[in-house]
């Protein structure tokens, strides 16, 4: 089995004043010790890298280095993958994108789910309740 990983869980994980903090440290673990391949879209980790050294939105970010570090170690799992566009990308982008009129932030996520569907993934571990719009993904929310 597999599943995609969305960058709130990731965010969580690093954010040590928010209240999902353990739960998201646990989840990470979860998944490094299990057997279910996962999926870390470079959009996923790209919006890790900007989210989790941006001074506005933590009250102490990351610094780049060690927001980059976190992307290793998440890498270094043998069963974590991080693919990126394949040749089909776009036509399922567009299938996907006219299926919730995609705009605006649902546009990120958007991408995500074309890039699931091409991949074959068919589950996303996210607190994001915008992923439940696309048809055919299943959400698994650790926090709810």
């Amino acid at each position: 089995m597999s599943l995609a990983l969305d960058a709130n869980v990731l965010l969580y994980a690093v954010n040590t004043r928010d209240s999902r903090h353990e739960r998201s440290r646990e989840v990470l673990a979860e998944l490094a010790e299990g057997r279910e391949v996962v999926y870390l879209f470079w959009p996923v980790l790209t919006a890790f890298l900007r989210i989790s050294t941006r001074v506005g939105v933590f009250s102490k970010p990351l610094s780049p280095a060690e927001a980059r570090r976190a992307v290793d170690e998440l890498l270094e799992n043998e069963h974590f993958y991080s693919p990126g566009e394949s040749e089909s990308f776009w036509s399922a982008f567009r299938e996907t994108a006219a299926e919730v009129d995609a705009k605006g932030d649902l546009v990120s996520d958007t991408h995500i789910v074309a890039l699931m569907r091409v991949h074959g993934v068919r589950t996303i571990i996210t607190h994001d309740r915008d992923f439940r719009r696309f048809d055919g993904i299943k959400v698994r929310d650790p926090f709810a």
